[in-house]
């Protein structure tokens, strides 16, 4: 008996096609969204910064001074996810720089001076 060798060989490439198909997962795709990609760009710039803050002299000294070695508290900000770390980084921008009155503080003086001026 004769085998034809090039149908034996058309054969086991279309088997192997089939099976490549049959197995094959199906690719999927998704798309990343830029505020995915914002939020974590943002928890690494923030983290950045915190542990540069840490590292100041000044506040390496009040934390020694509170009994937080700087090292340790370096540690703990790796150590928080991103999301505690832009929470912390928030809180910390919304704190008043030092001298800098709020809005509150600024009417009640003027509101003062607009009391004296008027008594006198």
């Amino acid at each position: 008996m004769k085998v034809d060798l090039k149908a034996v060989r058309t054969l086991i490439a279309a088997l192997a096609v089939l099976g490549q198909v049959w197995w094959a997962a199906p690719a999927t795709a998704a798309l990343i969204e830029t505020e995915t990609l914002a939020h974590e760009a943002q928890g690494a710039d923030e983290r950045a910064r915190l542990e540069a803050l840490i590292a100041r002299p000044e506040v390496a000294k009040t934390l020694q001074t509170l009994g937080v070695p700087p090292e340790s508290a370096a540690a703990r900000v790796r150590a928080m996810t991103d999301a505690e770390v832009r929470e912390l980084a928030g809180a910390i921008d919304r704190l008043p720089a030092g001298g800098a009155l709020s809005n509150n503080e600024l009417l009640i003086i003027v509101l003062l001076i607009i009391l004296i001026v008027v008594l006198i």
